[in-house]
């Protein structure tokens, strides 16, 4: 197990280059089981959950190359494929769910593992199992696996409207439709920048979409997809976490390979806090040069404010002048590592999905956990303006949704290593 030290108080000052989304590259491989043939996936971050995914489409027949050097994974997909997602490979990344909707359009059935994944709340199949069931399939649960059955003749498309826009769902909708027989309406649909980036990779592969990046999909089924070559989004996100850094360090960042408009949001909380954020053709720059103001934040879908920011938020709130207020309104367990924070000093009050975040001046470094990708995010960010020393433990979260966090953050000016951990308990 390894650890992040941090000596605290050091100003970020530089520029950091965005790699291609880990919540798109991922649902973009497991895309190209819908197409026998050679497929090419650019700008894939070289993250543990690329490799899991990786695994699991070996496990299924494909041949997979990735290369972490160029960031390109080339995943040959044979006329014949398995449908069977094992336990030990799913249980590790709750993504590996994405494989579903392909497996059912291909060949007519799944056996996929219950996901599990990030410690952050229940995230249920219901709506997954539901849409795939007015398609005609039918659904069980056997034996911690969900078994997927088409109708002899394949998937019919069909109309479905999502009780809430769940981006998991849309996602296995949108592959399984595809394929299918007929027209497929997908009402009230997540709209999230990774789901264009599905859709505009299933069009490159001949699937007949529209509606793209609105709330209302349809799709045509089509009889074959063909592989192809595609580069992924830029991560919003890793993105967002460079921006919040900025601000709370009185840094001044410029984060290339960005798109400023997929975070609008956030940077315009930024801007309310007190940094000025610029646009540029390589990306955005934040600056700040005071103690940032506290915001209040309500997590929502997609243009909404994301909830895989919230934590960071949190963070800069904690050491901002005055109060705000969190509200999480998609994973009620997202207030888990506010605990953690509370180690460094901050003053965090929680009352179910409300979190009032009073700003204190100083933070005190201590050793504290991460308890999923974004919640150790938000803790490195907090040791970089702690006084003293901060260790992060279970950085293996933080290494599933960032590339070398620590070294750019040293290219930044950040007094931070990796190590062994010395805990032996």
């Amino acid at each position: 197990m390894e650890v992040f030290r941090i000596q605290g108080g050091t100003r970020l000052v530089g520029q950091v280059r965005i790699t291609g989304a880990k919540n798109s590259s991922l649902k973009l491989m497991a895309t190209a089981l819908l197409a026998p043939g050679l497929t090419t996936i650019r700008s894939v971050p070289n993250i543990l959950d690329v490799a899991i995914m990786a695994e699991l489409l070996r496990r299924l027949g494909c041949a997979v190359n990735y290369n972490p050097e160029t960031e390109v994974a080339q995943i040959n997909v044979p006329e014949t494929i398995e449908h069977r997602a094992d336990y030990d490979l799913v249980r590790r990344m709750r993504a590996s769910i994405a494989v579903l909707g392909p497996l059912v359009a291909r060949t007519g059935s799944a056996d996929v593992a219950l996901p599990g994944g990030d410690a952050i709340g229940s995230r249920g199949l219901d709506m997954h199992t539901a849409g795939l069931e007015r398609m005609g399939a039918t659904v069980t649960n056997e034996h911690g696996y969900l078994v997927v059955h088409a109708p002899t003749n394949g998937l019919v498309g069909t109309q479905v409207y999502l009780d809430f826009p769940s981006v998991g769902a849309t996602e296995t909708l949108l592959m399984a439709a595809v394929l299918a027989n007929g027209q497929t309406v997908i009402d009230n649909a997540a709209r999230e920048p990774e789901i264009v980036d599905i859709c505009q990779m299933l069009q490159k592969m001949g699937a007949n979409i529209s509606g793209v990046g609105s709330s209302l999909i349809t799709i045509e089924g089509v009889a074959k997809l063909n592989p192809v070559d595609y580069d992924t989004v830029p991560d919003r996100i890793v993105a967002g976490t460079w921006a919040v850094a900025a601000a709370m360090t009185q840094g001044d960042i410029e984060i290339t390979n960005a798109n400023p408009d997929h975070i609008s949001m956030a940077l315009d909380k930024l801007v309310a806090a007190g940094a000025q954020v610029s646009s540029s053709n390589a990306g955005f720059r934040v600056q700040m040069d005071r103690r940032p103001k506290a915001i209040d934040i309500v997590t929502l879908p997609y243009p909404g404010f994301a909830t895989d920011l919230q934590p960071q938020f949190i963070a800069m709130n904690a050491i901002s002048e005055g109060q705000a207020m969190v509200t999480e309104n998609l994973f009620e367990a997202r207030f888990r590592f506010v605990q953690e924070l509370s180690r460094l000093g901050a003053e965090v009050r929680t009352d179910g999905h409300h979190a009032l975040v009073r700003g204190r001046a100083n933070l005190s470094g201590a050793p504290v956990e991460a308890t999923d990708i974004r919640a150790g995010a938000g803790l490195v960010l907090a040791g970089l303006v702690a006084d003293g020393e901060t260790v992060v433990h279970a950085i293996e979260h933080i290494d599933r949704g960032y590339v070398g966090f620590e070294k750019d953050l040293t290219r930044l000016g950040a007094k931070i290593t990796r190590e062994k951990s010395q805990d032996f308990s």
